[in-house]
């Protein structure tokens, strides 16, 4: 049985162009992912799904395969994570492939340990369909705020407002750097979300989302701080 990982690339992106080639403290923003997969001995097949050829050649040289280019309509504004994981799936053709893991081509600060503890736990805990880097919010959600037209403050659940921080329950979001899941649930188009998926947590300090030129800087801070301890 084998494993692969896919690594989503399209060339289309708008807020910050040219995204996963961009430069990165010197090297284009894929190449983290592709050097992360191949550091975790996880992987039979590194594949890079994407439909812009110079992203293809990117890829190749720092050692991932692109054996095809992503048609159009996989690759629009609209396009989901799954449909281009079974797109993948569905043009290896390999009856052996037991494991699938998406990595994002903007995850700077993913390590190859936390692939392998993705991996370990997923094979360890059979009945799970997925297991996806999760990490815990900031700020107690259930005192978040919402504003009107005119900037006035309400809160979402005003009966919270005098529970202390320490006293409401500790909350957690996907952390946008892997997705294991079996061939079957990607197949399947299984929610990831679910009671069927188990977490791998990370630490705040090394997630953050990159869609905008503020979210690029911050992660540069952040991986800065993070390569020098």
């Amino acid at each position: 049985m084998t494993n692969i990982a896919v690594i989503p690339a399209r060339g289309g992106s708008k807020r910050i162009p040219r995204k996963n080639i961009k430069m990165f403290h010197g090297r284009p923003l894929i190449s983290y992912s592709i050097e992360a997969a191949i550091k975790s001995k996880c992987f039979d097949r590194i594949i890079v799904s994407t439909d812009d050829e110079e992203i293809a050649e990117v890829a190749l040289s720092f050692g991932a395969e692109v054996p095809f280019l992503r048609n159009k309509e996989l690759s629009n504004d609209f396009a989901g994570t799954t449909p281009v994981i079974q797109d993948t799936i569905l043009k290896l053709d390999d009856s052996d492939i037991e494991y699938v893991c998406c990595i994002y081509a903007t995850a700077p600060m993913l390590s190859e340990q936390d692939i392998r503890t993705g991996l370990d736990i997923i094979q360890l805990k059979e009945e799970f369909d997925y297991a996806f880097s999760i990490t815990t919010y900031d700020f107690p959600i259930q005192r978040s705020l919402s504003l009107n037209k005119e900037n006035r403050v309400e809160m979402h659940n005003s009966d919270l407002f005098n529970t202390r921080s320490q006293d409401l329950e500790e909350c957690w979001h996907d952390a946008g750097q892997f997705y294991w899941g079996t061939k079957k649930a990607w197949q399947q188009g299984l929610p990831i979300f679910s009671s069927n998926s188990i977490g791998v947590k990370l630490p705040r300090h090394r997630v953050q989302d990159i869609d905008t030129l503020e979210d690029w800087d911050m992660a540069e801070m952040l991986y800065e701080i993070w390569s020098k301890s």
